[in-house]
């Protein structure tokens, strides 16, 4: 990237208000950003030159001022069931990974929003990669733009688009991320950019407790915690933020916030099994009582695992006797069904090549390259 391009303004990543400000800047009627905003968004345009309702000279004025660059994808892998992934470099250098899940009748995308995770939760790849830096609004709606071009006629705010569903369980913390992410969901939901309902933009996070207190403030989008422990003691080992917001305190926060929606709308609780960990009759047992005031919705997700995690999957079993107590108390329940697992796109595989600052992928490398040396000798 030129020192002239740097200093021009990413137009993909401005919300409409941001956008509407831009044109006033230069000398221009607001009305100007829903019209490049469609460009951009509906039609995947990142050449002034192809505007057909802008004049020349505005466009000319554009070239001189503004840019629309979407993130450089490294690679496109396509699965058997049909999931694609995208390797795509962000700014810092490192790759992020976003994922496409069709099912019937819709189409989930799995969206990043940070290179690597500073969270490390202790079963999750992303997190063994240490954490680089947080992406901006345009890499993150950058990921949306990317997946909409590659479907050939699939146009945002129309029955047959093929993006249905954002999911913001990418690689990273949303919550620590959280302007950047706002204004990219916000693109998400707006007729401008890709017209999703607010039902089917969701933000799942670790529990960032006062965060998930300020997005409440600004959005309405679904909500999902990453729960994976029915205890303070256990989560605190597998989710490690939990020793900052424990339980009670993050679920509080959940609350306030679904409170706040005013609407009949549930929180979805993620939870990662894993074998003799948190997948016994006990653990569901707690999980029954610590949820029994939260309106929620379960998603269980049996772990996948990865060289030298030290965790396995559970038993289909297991997963099942699980699934049915927590079933036989009243709660809805689904297993979510691996997808993309030949292309390492299925959930907690995502690991991109990230530029790690916090040297935890040295040390991460450095046990699994111990654990190697022992298996040898053994």
């Amino acid at each position: 990237m030129t020192l002239a391009t740097q200093q021009k303004t990413n137009l993909l990543g401005l919300t409409k208000p941001q956008m509407e400000a831009f044109f006033e800047s230069i000398g221009e009627k607001r009305f100007r950003a829903g019209q490049v905003m469609k460009w951009i968004h509906h039609f995947g345009v990142d050449n002034f030159d192809d505007m057909s309702n802008i004049s020349k000279v505005l466009r000319d004025k554009l070239k001189q001022t503004a840019i629309i660059q979407g993130p450089e994808i490294v690679s496109q892998d396509i699965s058997a069931d049909g999931t694609r992934k995208w390797v795509i470099r962000v700014a810092s250098g490192s790759c992020v990974e976003t994922v496409y899940i069709p099912q019937a009748g819709r189409g989930t995308l799995c969206v990043s929003s940070q290179a690597g995770c500073a969270l490390d939760c202790s079963f999750c790849s992303t997190g063994k990669q240490g954490f680089n830096s947080d992406l901006t609004a345009a890499e993150i709606i950058g990921q949306v733009w990317v997946a909409n071009k590659s479907f050939e006629g699939s146009v945002p705010a129309t029955v047959d688009r093929a993006i249905t569903n954002v999911v913001m369980m990418g690689m990273g913390e949303p919550l620590l991320n959280f302007d950047n992410v706002v204004s990219a969901m916000t693109l998400m939901m707006d007729d401008l950019g890709y017209g999703i309902s607010k039902r089917k933009v969701t933000l799942s996070t670790s529990g960032v407790a006062p965060m998930i207190d300020q997005l409440g403030e600004v959005t309405d989008v679904a909500l999902a915690l990453s729960l994976h422990a029915p205890n303070d003691e256990l989560r605190n080992q597998l989710v490690p933020i939990n020793k900052k917001y424990p339980l009670a305190v993050v679920l509080d926060a959940c609350k306030r916030y679904m409170d706040k929606l005013g609407e009949k709308r549930y929180l979805t609780i993620e939870y990662t099994l894993l074998k003799d960990v948190n997948d016994l009759p006990e653990h569901a047992e707690q999980m029954i009582q610590l949820l029994r005031h939260v309106p929620c919705k379960i998603n269980l997700i049996p772990f996948i695992p990865f060289p030298h995690s030290g965790y396995e999957r559970p038993s289909n079993n297991s997963i099942h006797r699980f699934k049915e107590l927590l079933i036989e108390a009243g709660y809805n329940v689904t297993v979510r069904l691996t997808r993309g697992e030949d292309i390492d796109a299925a959930c907690g595989q995502l690991v991109g090549n990230v530029q790690d600052r916090t040297r935890r992928s040295e040390r991460y490398i450095a046990i699994r390259q111990l654990a190697s040396e022992v298996e040898i000798k053994q």
